[in-house]
């Protein structure tokens, strides 16, 4: 199955006016909900699909969020963040990536989130008569969201009379650049509209859990219950001798192959709503083996295999450092550098973990001593992971 090369667009340039005694001294987006910002959240939710990059683009204090997000790796998907010099709008900011990115894109907003399956867009592309795919749901009177808020989908087509809203996640095609300038216009007063007069927008209706961040009414519902939704339970996992069978710095399909059962143990992960975090020492970068670029490009790689086979996993964290090493800037003690447990410090900074029912399997001592230091359950791994992992969701960690 060939996999479609998509990006994925995230409008973060919007002032916040509504609710600005938080805004006031920052983007919206960068409104913490139990400790994380809540476009973390949206970054992590969707950084499983195998998208070729993440573009952020800013307005309103946009600096603060380049500060935090750009260059930075989710899943081996580079941030890119993007601050409009002047205000743009929702469709002028689009313009911004016209030059950009030669793929078609997945654009949504990062002051609201919804469970949108999107693996669809990267197994076939929509019909040639559509410039655009949106999704909507049962409008709930939401205050927050009056722009296209009286739609329905007749024959695959949105129409201009119903009672669903647009939930702010769209596929576009790339032509759809023919259709924006760089100026300040609305994709939702100006450009969507006309595009749905025009029988140009594929529709579908989904049921899905909807969180806007606009009013001081829904943020408050967020800071009480929308972290909850991600309080997951967490496997972290080794890769070389885990994952796959650990031939020597691996780096390339040439001498990757997957050990016995762990398609299906990665299913059952998913299935089980449990997060999936590869941990992995990655000496051969700072020995001169491979480059730390061709290390994550190969990551991606991995992942898109994984997407074929219909699973994934959540993030990744890697440690190219080594006392001694070849390459000097990575020629030095690290906790990152298992036995030390920086890797897994720094995902549970990112993620919620539900730690009690967390485990981590290896196949080195120092595997097991990097658990011990983060109280997780470990085991070595054995010659089957499914049967060893559903033993071990069948013991106390319940």
């Amino acid at each position: 199955m060939k996999i479609n090369k998509l990006d994925l667009v995230i409008l973060v340039g919007g002032r916040g006016k509504r609710i600005f005694k938080f805004t006031k001294t920052l983007p919206k987006p960068l409104i913490k909900i139990n400790d994380r910002y809540f476009l973390e959240y949206i970054i992590n939710h969707y950084s499983k699909y195998c998208f070729e990059n993440i573009y952020l683009l800013a307005g309103y204090k946009g600096n603060l969020i380049k500060k935090t997000f750009h260059n930075k790796f989710y899943n081996s998907i580079k941030i890119k963040c993007l601050i409009e010099k002047k205000k743009l709008g929702t469709a002028g900011a689009i313009s911004l990536l016209k030059n950009k990115i030669k793929n078609d894109f997945i654009v949504m907003n990062g002051d609201s989130f919804a469970d949108v399956d999107l693996s669809n867009f990267f197994k076939k592309k929509i019909e040639k008569k559509f410039i655009l795919q949106m999704f909507l749901i049962k409008n709930k009177n939401y205050k927050s969201n009056s722009k296209l808020s009286k739609l329905s989908v007749k024959k695959n087509v949105v129409v201009n009379k119903g009672n669903y809203m647009n939930l702010g996640i769209y596929f576009f095609k790339n032509v759809f650049f023919n259709n924006i300038e760089k100026k300040n216009i609305s994709l939702e007063k100006k450009i969507l509209p006309k595009l749905i007069h025009q029988n140009k927008v594929k529709g579908k209706i989904i049921k899905s859990d909807f969180i806007d961040i606009g009013t001081y009414k829904n943020l408050e519902y967020a800071k009480k219950h929308f972290y909850k939704k991600f309080i997951n339970p967490a496997a972290f996992l080794d890769r070389d001798g885990v994952i796959n069978y650990d031939y020597g710095y691996v780096h390339s399909f040439k001498n990757f192959k997957f050990k016995n059962q762990v398609i299906k143990a990665i299913k059952y992960l998913n299935k089980k709503n449990y997060n999936i975090f590869i941990v992995t020492n990655q000496s051969g970068i700072a020995r001169g083996y491979y480059t730390e670029n061709r290390f994550i490009l190969f990551s991606k790689e991995i992942k898109k295999l994984l997407f074929k086979y219909g699973c994934f996993i959540n993030d990744l964290k890697y440690s190219p450092f080594l006392k001694g090493a070849k390459i000097i800037k990575y020629n030095k003690d690290s906790q990152l550098r298992k036995p030390g447990n920086k890797m897994i410090k720094d995902l549970m900074l990112r993620w919620p973990v539900n730690l009690k029912k967390s485990f981590m399997i290896g196949d080195q001592p120092k595997d097991e001593l990097c658990a011990s230091k983060s109280n997780l359950y470990f085991e070595f791994c054995s010659k089957n992971l499914y049967l060893q992992i559903k033993n071990i969701l069948k013991k106390n960690l319940y």
